[in-house]
């Protein structure tokens, strides 16, 4: 593998099928693997994977989707376009958003951002041997070792069936092991209802550019306009605050854009949408006027202008405050990260 491999991310979708076929692709897909994005889109995404790892990566795609996934880590290789490049070490990131496996594809490079993304995924999967560095364990993870396949009582009872003798004088012969699940990909359910959005992390609004679906968002009402005229008032200077966050994780150590860990939070959604341009200021004091000489003696009294304009004037109709329906508000749960291309936002309902 060539060292000077750019440190970038790209964005990438995947479907349900047996061959993971990309659906979208983000630019920076050439920098890290040669490919242009039209290249990829409709094609199996794991004809990429080196065929050493193939099983594996494939039955991981599979207890993805099954296990309804979200915000977890995998380290495998990928195929680079130019036969002299070979295959590229990549840190594939994984979340499921319905009917869709949405995530990146990174270059895994060993170092202080390494760590500090495995710190913050859900869940790490090594594929690739030589990628065990990237492993990164808490002190509460459960323990790595497999559970055992027979149940207590079961073990028990095979044991004393192998130590006690038979009628013919012979020890019992040991069970075999159960078989593995078969895979059937034709055709997996949807799954928890989520949905993805990217976003453009090179301006203030963060415009909404990619809506995956139409579950939480309208996509039509959605594409183009500022992410946070669908955040609720009352949230929007702390949502920018994280967003400001995940952008300052998401640089590598030349100073590019690039991908930087899952940051988490939940805050409320106005699903109609606001304009979030508007600022709402305080209306100012208003002026007296002075005049100069005998003003004040010839000025008609406060009580005499107040029943002037009571009879001359209709009273001003008050003021309604647009209140937003109920059911226009949503409180939800947020996964954010940080890639070369833009920024991803993963929303769900929050349930509590």
């Amino acid at each position: 593998m060539d060292s000077n491999t750019p440190c970038v991310s790209f964005i990438g979708i995947v479907d349900f099928t047996e061959n993971a076929r990309w659906l979208y692709c983000s630019e920076s897909v050439y920098d890290l693997l040669g490919f242009e994005p039209h290249e990829l889109i409709g094609t199996p995404s794991l004809d990429l994977v080196h065929p050493d790892e193939f099983p594996q990566v494939k039955a991981m795609h599979y207890s993805t989707i099954t296990q309804d996934r979200a915000a977890v880590l995998a380290y495998l290789r990928m195929k680079h376009k130019e036969p002299c490049k070979g295959y590229v070490l990549c840190a594939i990131s994984r979340t499921v958003c319905q009917n869709v496996l949405v995530g990146s594809v990174s270059f895994a490079s060993p170092g202080a951002k390494a760590m500090h993304n495995a710190s913050t995924a859900q869940e790490i999967t090594i594929i690739t041997p030589t990628a065990k560095d990237f492993e990164f364990r808490r002190w509460n993870d459960p323990n790595p070792m497999p559970p055992c396949i027979l149940p207590k009582l079961n073990t028990e009872r095979a044991l004393s069936r192998r130590n006690s003798p038979t009628r013919s004088g012979s020890s019992s012969p040991e069970p075999e092991p159960p078989r593995a699940t078969p895979i059937h990909f034709a055709p997996l359910p949807e799954q928890s209802v989520r949905t993805a959005l990217i976003l453009d992390r090179f301006s203030v609004n963060c415009g909404i550019l990619y809506c995956s679906n139409d579950s939480l968002l309208s996509t039509t009402r959605a594409m183009g306009r500022s992410f946070f005229d669908f955040v609720l008032k009352k949230d929007e200077d702390l949502v920018r605050t994280w967003i400001e966050v995940i952008k300052g994780w998401g640089v590598n150590e030349r100073g590019q854009p690039s991908d930087g860990g899952f940051g988490f939070g939940k805050f409320s959604i106005c699903v109609q949408g606001r304009d979030s341009s508007v600022r709402h200021t305080e209306p100012a004091p208003a002026r007296h006027r002075h005049g100069g000489g005998g003003g004040h003696r010839d000025a008609p009294s406060r009580d005499a202008r107040s029943r002037d304009t009571k009879d001359h004037n209709p009273p001003a109709p008050r003021a309604r405050r647009r209140v937003e329906p109920q059911d226009a508000r949503l409180v939800v749960d947020a996964i954010f990260s940080a890639h070369s291309d833009g920024l991803m936002v993963i929303l769900r309902k929050s349930t509590v």
